[in-house]
């Protein structure tokens, strides 16, 4: 008995993507904006050309895999046998596995969030990064102890904080006294002082260069924790149902509260999903690296990324009638492919990332001429700035507030000379 059962045989397939003439001419028929995978179309030519049979698409609108009421969903046309194979990446489940046939998982893809890049914030906070707020309060506290036991050691108030703040900036000191104790104090402080100040220029220059533009979550369980944050899914597609169609509490029970607070959080068509995810907005929609090229090509700069981590791999199948003969068929020529490595290849051909936004994708591509280092902004040494601000404002405010008492006391002495010279000039007269 041969494998090939499909030998001469005749296939009605869907494939939700056959819209795109972009991609072949011929594979012009269903509405667009419906999800599926871009290189279906390959991998059915593929198939038809090693397991020689004939097929042609069947035309469809429906955007779902199961029905719902009285809304048809892709499953109906293998129920109806309108239809003998669904290319497309169906997540593999149990329940699906008793109403239709899956083949072997053909992709593993992880799921990820599609978030706006935002906008460069000013670097304020990197001055006092570098230390958590204790090491600060200690570094005052040391300070404040080294001046009061330096005067109690001199017996008299001196300006000892001139040597220990000098020390703090680098500045060095003359150690006012000889007596030994107060040289081993200073001598502690000096040492101490080369510590915090080796530290703190360490750590400020990874803190100065740091990107300025924040993502807006790293990963499903910020939406989780935040209040402010929408998540958008496509009605009946694999997140939707992950989080909307149980009653798993905790971690899901956040998701699930915070697509329901806001009105648009479902969407019929992914591309209604993808439109709220804009530059300023606080939405994220449930992973589509197409819409990352296709945002690019239409705006000429990289105004989406993904989110650091994944939430779920998924085993991708495609799905057949129950108990259909093609089945095993279909099974051996996806197998081929996968080891052959020309899923992965058609992925890269047919989904190509704009080199300029590769770098937002988690695939660890490293861009290229990496070894030059681009310059700093004004918003990174925001906090460098705010401080010279700050230190020549008080230097002005010092300035102004000597010069007037230096005018106040000039005419109170000019007044009382003058009072005394006439005092003296009327005891002679």
């Amino acid at each position: 008995m041969s494998l090939n059962a499909l030998n001469g045989q005749h296939l009605r397939i869907i494939w939700v993507q056959y819209a795109s003439s972009t991609l072949c001419p011929r594979w012009e028929g269903n509405p667009k904006g419906l999800s599926g995978p871009l290189k279906g179309g390959v991998i059915i030519d593929y198939l038809a050309a090693r397991l020689n049979f004939t097929y042609e698409m069947v035309r469809v609108t429906e955007n779902r895999l199961e029905p719902e009421g009285k809304e048809r969903g892709l499953f109906n046309y293998l129920f109806d046998t309108q239809s003998d194979l669904i290319v497309s990446a169906i997540r593999s489940t149990v329940q699906r596995n008793k109403i239709v046939d899956q083949t072997t998982p053909w992709e593993f893809p992880k799921l990820g969030l599609l978030i706006p890049i935002q906008d460069e914030t000013a670097n304020i906070n990197a001055v006092v990064k570098p230390f958590q707020w204790p090491v600060w309060i200690g570094l005052i506290t040391s300070i404040l102890c080294v001046i009061v036991v330096l005067n109690l050691m001199q017996c008299r108030a001196g300006k000892e904080y001139l040597y220990v703040f000098g020390l703090l900036l680098s500045q060095g000191g003359r150690c006012s006294s000889k007596r030994l104790p107060f040289r081993l104090v200073a001598g502690v402080w000096t040492l101490a002082a080369f510590i915090f100040v080796q530290a703190y220029t360490s750590l400020l220059f990874t803190y100065v260069v740091a990107p300025v533009n924040q993502p807006l979550i790293n990963s499903i369980y910020d939406i989780a924790d935040s209040s402010d944050i929408n998540l958008l899914v496509k009605i009946a597609g694999t997140p939707d149902t992950l989080f909307m169609y149980n009653n798993w509490t905790g971690f899901y029970e956040k998701i699930r509260d915070r697509i329901k607070s806001f009105p648009q959080s479902r969407c019929t068509l992914v591309s209604d999903c993808i439109d709220l995810v804009k530059p300023g907005s606080r939405n994220a929609e449930a992973y589509q690296m197409d819409a990352t090229r296709e945002n690019f090509e239409k705006t000429g700069k990289c105004s989406l990324q993904i989110a650091r981590d994944s939430y779920l791999t998924i085993f991708a199948v495609m799905a057949l009638k129950k108990n259909s003969p093609y089945t095993n068929a279909i099974n051996l020529g996806l197998m081929e492919l996968l080891q052959s490595g020309l899923i992965d290849y058609w992925e890269l051909r047919f989904r190509p990332m704009p080199r300029q936004c590769k770098g937002k994708i988690k695939n660890g591509y490293t861009p290229p001429n990496n070894n030059k280092h681009p310059p700093l902004s004004l918003k990174n040494l925001t906090a460098a700035f705010i401080v010279l601000s700050v230190g020549l404002s008080l230097s002005v405010l010092a300035f102004l507030c000597e010069k007037i008492l230096f005018v106040t006391h000039s005419h109170s002495h000019q007044t009382s000379k003058k009072k005394l010279s006439h005092k003296i000039v009327g005891e002679k007269a």
